[in-house]
């Protein structure tokens, strides 16, 4: 009897994987939360490690280059987080308004917001590319970076900024197919992107040297929007069909995409404008040594990260569909359920960098003070991972209902009145030095999370109308 319902609980388990890589057309209205959660969150965690895959890949074969290609990648990375910030706050908009749509049994008027967030993201893409290319040596500066630093790499940062296009319309498409419940859609894509970028990397890295490495990453994020571009337009019938009528300028819709979309990207840009001024005091107090162990360790953080992001990213889909539908208890007990998972999971991750910190580094740098500094900013970074994983549900929950603003005003006060001057104090103040750097992220990460778990549970979220 055991065996039998062994048996039956793997076969329900593999039914339910099968059904959420398949990207069935589902109506995450109704049925059990926990099966809605997984559905949605198995495509999603898939889809975002292979984008932590993207980041370490690019990482493991720029590292054989030496402590300046590594300090370019990271160095790039921290500024050009602020076109990710741009994509994710689009994104999110795009996520709240076509779930909500979705969730009110209107898919022609959540294809029609979708289009109208492409619209809008293309007239930004046009402006970061060409800043970006003028002034890549100018933003290599600014970070830090010594002479020789600049003269390697500003090319890399040069295509990176040039291919800013690729990143806002891959994050922004995947955000419209969540919200419209196809996560399988948004992993497929990412998946292209990243294995694209996997092959190409060291092939390119071998013939190009560091530029090689922006080529890379600039044909596989390409490739994977000219995938969802096909789906949306021409593709298998699913949620949700692109037409040329969608793409005409609808004010009202851009407007509503602009009101909620504004305050998620200044919410990431304050969180990301964080991490430049800390990988910047990193390079002040330690060096290009300490700069080059900390952007490795942060890599493998991002790497653990999007899983989690992913979940969260479940999450909001649920809220915004499950409040469109009139259904706010569901919508509240998917998020308590996801906070659950998360946590378990983070929970995992954190006795993992507490107790093998410098085993991982040392598979990305065979420099010992490289690997120095990177060990113990991943077993600091990592002390805390569990708020982590509970405070980016939080959010993210917020976020789904179009409450952007709230997380936007945490955020302010957590990276910018509290981690940045804990940071200088420990770090200046008490002469710490990185450590000091290491020890404010964690605290500041913990204090977020609290606040947003407290803000959840006011409820105003659930009045919000987009």
């Amino acid at each position: 009897m055991a065996e039998i319902q062994k048996q039956n609980s793997f076969s329900r388990l593999y039914h339910v994987v099968k059904q959420s890589l398949n990207g069935e057309t589902l109506d995450y209205t109704q049925g059990s939360i926990s099966k809605a959660v997984v559905l949605l969150a198995i495509p999603m965690i898939l889809e975002l490690s292979l984008e932590s895959v993207f980041a370490l890949v690019d990482m493991f074969f720029v590292g054989k280059l030496g402590e300046n290609a590594i300090a370019t990648v990271g160095l790039t990375e921290s500024v050009i987080t602020i076109v990710y910030s741009i994509a994710m706050g689009l994104s999110t908009a795009a996520t709240a308004i076509v779930a909500r749509r979705t969730g009110e049994k209107a898919p022609d008027a959540a294809a029609h917001a979708g289009a109208q967030a492409i619209v809008i993201a293309l007239f930004l893409t046009v402006i970061l590319s060409i800043t970006g290319v003028i002034f890549a040596a100018d933003i290599l500066r600014l970070m830090g970076a010594d002479a020789a630093v600049v003269a390697d790499g500003a090319i890399f940062t040069r295509i990176m900024f040039g291919g800013s296009v690729s990143i806002i319309l891959l994050f922004l498409i995947n955000g419209i197919f969540r919200g419209a419940g196809d996560a399988a859609m948004a992993m497929k894509s990412l998946w292209i992107a990243s294995i694209l970028n996997i092959i190409l990397c060291p092939l390119l890295i071998h013939f190009y040297g560091l530029k090689g490495a922006a080529i890379a990453t600039l044909i596989g994020r390409s490739s994977g929007v000219l995938y969802q571009c096909y789906h949306l337009t021409k593709g298998r019938k699913g949620l949700l069909h692109f037409r040329s009528s969608h793409f005409r300028i609808d004010w009202p819709v851009i407007r509503s995409l602009v009101n909620v979309g504004w305050p998620a990207t200044f919410q990431f840009i304050i969180a990301s404008g964080s991490w430049i001024v800390l990988a910047r005091l990193v390079a002040e107090t330690g060096g290009t040594a300490a700069s080059a162990g900390y952007q490795v360790a942060l890599r493998n953080v991002v790497f653990f990260i999007l899983p989690a992001w992913g979940l969260s990213n479940a999450a909001a889909t649920l809220v915004g569909q499950n409040l469109g539908a009139g259904k706010i208890e569901r919508a509240e007990k998917s998020v308590w359920l996801t906070a659950r998972y998360n946590a378990f999971f983070m929970s995992f991750v954190m006795i993992l960098f507490l107790f093998f910190p410098a085993p991982i580094i040392r598979f990305f740098t065979n420099d010992a003070e490289v690997a120095s500094y990177g060990a113990r900013a991943l077993q600091i970074c990592g002390s805390a991972y569990i708020f982590y994983g509970i405070g980016m549900v939080m959010t993210q929950a917020l976020n789904g209902a179009g409450d952007t603003r709230t997380p936007t005003v945490i955020n302010i006060v957590g990276f910018w009145l509290f981690q940045i001057p804990l940071a200088y104090l420990l770090a200046k103040g008490f002469n710490m030095k990185t450590t000091g750097v290491f020890i404010a992220i964690p605290v500041a990460e913990s204090m977020i999370a609290i606040i947003a778990w407290y803000y959840f549970r006011k409820g105003k979220w659930k009045e919000v109308k987009v």
